[in-house]
């Protein structure tokens, strides 16, 4: 199976600190991929470097055999960990304004997807509850036809029902042709639909492997290896 992302010796530092240090890490395509860590381990930073916000201090990042930049941005949808929309904006502006942006954007899935949030149309971004807010930058992202998704902490801070609609829009709409990254730090609430699993530890890569095959060879869930591992 042919490798999506390649990342070698990658560090970003930030004055004296080093927020990733010597990451090497390679994802596969047609997998979903669980970023793991609390918060401080690297996770956001690696996803900025991969997403083309930041770049690197030193090492090297490949998506799809290219370095980041205008082609990667091109094939990688990306969910930031905090809403991204203007508070002037209705639901509807906010679909106007990915179509305008984004070529691979598919309209018809926004709306099914808005339907399935239940997420009104005319309603203003700034009137949206953290939840719903969640769903409507998920539509958006996931309505793209992209070869890679990434999305940043996508259920952190929401109530228990806006979690499960998230978590089935992501199974319902994931094209087994892409490859979606997901970090979290709820490690029991997605790790059923992990193919692989990066656990991230103080910016470098502590352990990682199959979901499936890490369960077997320790005998225990990734939430409680997760546990293991950082002392949750």
């Amino acid at each position: 199976m042919a490798n999506i992302i390649e990342i070698q010796g990658l560090t970003k530092t930030y004055f004296n600190k080093k927020a990733l240090n010597n990451v090497n890490l390679i994802i596969e395509k047609s997998r979903i991929v669980g970023i793991l860590g609390p918060n401080g381990s690297g996770k956001t930073t690696l996803l900025k470097i991969l997403a083309g916000i930041l770049r690197p201090s030193s090492g090297e990042v490949l998506i799809d055999g290219h370095k980041p930049g205008v082609y990667t941005k091109s094939i990688v949808s990306y969910l930031p960990d905090r809403n991204f929309l203007y508070d002037w904006m209705k639901v509807q502006d906010a679909v106007d304004f990915f179509k305008d942006f984004y070529n691979d954007f598919d309209e018809n899935r926004a709306y099914k997807l808005l339907d399935f949030m239940k997420l009104d149309r005319n309603l203003k971004v700034n009137t949206l509850s953290k939840g719903m807010k969640e769903k409507l930058n998920l539509t958006l992202v996931l309505s793209r036809n992209a070869k890679v998704y990434i999305l940043d902490e996508p259920i952190a801070g929401v109530d228990p029902v806006a979690r499960d609609q998230i978590l089935d829009a992501i199974i319902n709409n994931y094209n087994e042709e892409s490859t979606m990254l997901i970090t979290t730090h709820l490690v029991r609430d997605m790790e059923n639909i992990f193919d692989d699993v990066v656990f991230l530890k103080e910016g470098e890569v502590y352990l990682q492997g199959n979901a499936e095959a890490l369960r077997a060879e320790r005998n225990m869930k990734i939430d409680d290896l997760y546990k293991e591992i950082f002392g949750a």
